[in-house]
């Protein structure tokens, strides 16, 4: 059986700022894991005993949800976004868990469907609620297992792997802007300025919303960044890339992004989230992060 990481040997972290132009924080974001065990208020059992006690961390979760800026629904479809997603992927992941040696797809097709019900709540809710607003949002949820994980993908908040040195875009940004290149009408570099650019093709309440979920390998000291268009609109991915390498932890990477991103113009909302898997100690004298129990 493939030994997951502790607690311990996980260093994650996620901010989110409002920026300098922008009069409302429509952007939200989660960090956490998921565990099985106990919660321990009082016992009487001591010493090496206590581990029975302790959590097992099973997998990561990070997810970043950016609201559609010109609806005034926008925060508040970011935030039922993340708190139904949490709840789904809370709910279907030990069944899928157990399932997955014999059933491959089944994160895939359970985060498909969880990403399509909050779609379907979210435009019920304008339905209903919107007296002239709309609630949509982005979605991006990093899923992590071990040694794979899953990406779930509506809209243009970005997923980025960096390992041994090279930043990777996994994400693909669900924009007019992204379909004009596809199709060869635009070329990366005119279509990166252009009108287009923010403007999406798919979002969790939009009018249409195509869910995309890619399987992730990764190994220790992958590093994982999410991230709402506030910091890539401001932040190359050469400037990321050296953020990245020189890392010392991920708080500290989050908030040299955000500088970043802010003292370029800082003209949108920036949510950032990183996460990297930390060696075992004593396996080429990597460090561990301090952490929750360890298993």
């Amino acid at each position: 059986m493939i030994r997951r990481p502790t607690f311990r040997q996980i260093d994650a972290w996620g901010l989110t700022h409002p920026g300098k132009v922008r009069s409302e924080n429509q952007d939200h974001f989660f960090v956490g894991s998921l565990a099985r065990g106990v919660a321990v208020d009082a016992t009487s059992i001591a010493g090496d005993d206590r581990r029975i006690l302790h959590s097992e961390r099973l997998a990561s979760l990070g997810i970043v949800a950016d609201g559609v800026g010109s609806t005034a629904g926008g925060a508040e479809a970011a935030r039922i976004a993340v708190s139904d997603l949490l709840a789904s992927v809370s709910r279907f992941f030990h069944d899928a868990d157990r399932a997955e040696s014999e059933d491959p797809e089944v994160f895939s097709r359970l985060l498909n469907d969880a990403a399509l019900a909050c779609h379907e709540s979210l435009i019920q809710k304008t339905e209903v609620d919107g007296g002239g607003r709309r609630f949509a949002t982005t979605l991006t949820l990093f899923l992590g297992l071990w040694p794979h994980a899953y990406l779930l993908q509506v809209g243009d908040s970005r997923c980025y792997i960096y390992r041994d040195g090279t930043l990777t875009q996994i994400s693909r940004d669900q924009t007019v802007a992204q379909e004009m290149v596809d199709s060869g009408v635009l070329s990366r570099t005119v279509a990166q300025g252009s009108r287009w650019a923010h403007v999406l093709s798919s979002a969790i309440g939009g009018s249409e919303a195509a869910p995309v979920v890619t399987r992730v390998v990764r190994d220790w000291g992958t590093v994982v960044l999410l991230c709402s268009d506030g910091l890539t609109r401001h932040v190359s991915d050469e400037r990321i890339t050296q953020r990245l390498a020189a890392m010392a932890s991920s708080k500290q990477v989050a908030e040299q992004l955000c500088r970043d991103a802010l003292d370029g113009g800082g003209t949108d909302n920036i949510s950032i989230v990183v996460g990297r898997t930390l060696k075992p100690a004593g396996d080429g004298g990597a460090r561990t992060a301090p952490g929750g129990p360890d298993p």
